[in-house]
């Protein structure tokens, strides 16, 4: 999340911290029970409903696991989820009066703070019957991440995640926000470093063992370029066109990577909240 005056915000101060074997264990817990959390809500979402309810969703889901919804008094959030409906990007506040249309397509966001580490995850789904180029929107969005996270790897650098998707996604004609990040996370909500999903190839920081992190692309139907709306929070296109983001929790290994966030025991990529489009062949 962002400073007010456009900063991108980082508890650690800029220092990056290595998981011991140990705390990645407690975070496949935090990222699983995340992840059970954001498929339940996906489930629910149909015409009719309004952010809020998906916001109250969240919260009873909290509350029966006896764990904190990461997002609430975060800064002065005063929700315990973000919603991003059509020409948000992120960090949407959910309300009683947004209530979801046939054609609409919305992304939820989950973090679950559990035994002090968070597990952070999100997808944008479709509200019933959607447009044909807001499935091919949503498709890519999916794609390229899927494609950054397999760019994971002991020696490879933060720029190669990036360019995963800038190449993926750009010559579809969508394009890449630039203003919003993944990042590091573990006890602190957001911590070094920045995972910038746009970039060179072998260029940023080289990946590591017990380094955890978000790889959460933005993709814009239209210019990547983004407004902050008067509530301080809810971040939309500059040309009202679409955007959707979907985001894993995931560790560096030293086989590999594996991805924090999901319900399958070996760590394997999925779509986050189990949502995929007709057609889309998951690994």
């Amino acid at each position: 999340m962002r400073d007010e005056d456009g900063s991108n915000f980082y508890e650690s101060s800029g220092r990056v911290f290595i998981k011991s074997q140990a705390e990645i264990e407690t975070m496949v817990q935090a990222g699983r029970l995340a992840a059970e959390c954001l498929e339940w809500i996906v489930k629910q979402v149909q015409p009719g409903m309004t952010t809020q309810e998906i916001d109250d969703l969240q919260v009873d889901f909290a509350k029966k696991h006896d764990v904190v919804a990461a997002p609430l008094h975060y800064r002065g959030f005063p929700r315990s989820i973000c919603t991003a409906v059509n020409e948000v990007i992120c960090h949407g506040i959910p309300s009683s009066k947004q209530v979801l249309k046939e054609g609409d397509i919305v992304g939820i966001d989950v973090t679950l703070l559990v035994e002090g580490f968070h597990g952070d995850n999100a997808t944008t789904i479709p509200v019933g019957e959607v447009s044909e180029s807001a499935m091919k929107l949503l498709e890519a969005t999916l794609e390229a991440q899927r494609l950054a996270v397999e760019a994971v790897k002991p020696g490879n650098r933060l720029g190669d995640i990036g360019h995963a998707i800038q190449s993926h996604v750009e010559p579809l004609g969508y394009s890449v926000v630039r203003d919003f990040v993944g990042h590091g996370t573990g006890r602190g909500f957001h911590e070094a470093p920045q995972v910038a999903h746009f970039g060179e190839p072998g260029r940023g920081k080289r990946l590591s063992p017990g380094l955890v992190f978000t790889i959460e692309p933005m993709i814009n139907e239209g210019a990547w370029e983004m407004e902050i709306l008067d509530d301080g929070w809810t971040a939309v296109t500059i040309d009202g066109k679409l955007s959707a983001q979907y985001e894993h929790t995931l560790a560096v290994t030293k086989e590999g990577v594996r991805v924090l966030t999901v319900q399958n025991d070996e760590g394997r990529w999925e779509p986050p909240g189990r949502w995929y489009p007709p057609g889309y062949e998951v690994p």
